[in-house]
């Protein structure tokens, strides 16, 4: 089953070839997204890596937290579910 990670503290000048790579070298990566901004289309500093199997995960999270890239210490951690932006609430009369 596949592994979803949270990779935080990026550089602007990251790449996700290059977190791709980096990842590689720990495990087998499903896939990698950066997330930009919509209006600049800058990088906002963070993006998720998924992994193929939770033992790669688990040895990424172990070998890659805190690590330098790009002149940045970056943050590896399982990503958290996402929630949902507009969740319908009850009225209240």
């Amino acid at each position: 089953m596949n592994k979803r990670l949270y990779v935080g503290g990026l550089s602007y000048d990251t790449t996700e070839s290059a977190l791709k790579d980096l990842f590689s070298g720990v495990g087998k990566v499903e896939s990698v997204a950066i997330i930009v901004d919509r209006v600049s289309g800058r990088s906002k500093g963070f993006g998720f890596v998924e992994m193929t199997s939770e033992e790669d995960a688990k040895e990424a999270i172990e070998k890659l937290n805190g690590i330098e890239l790009d002149g940045r210490n970056i943050t590896v951690a399982e990503a958290r579910p996402m929630r949902k932006k507009f969740q319908k609430r009850p009225l209240n009369y």
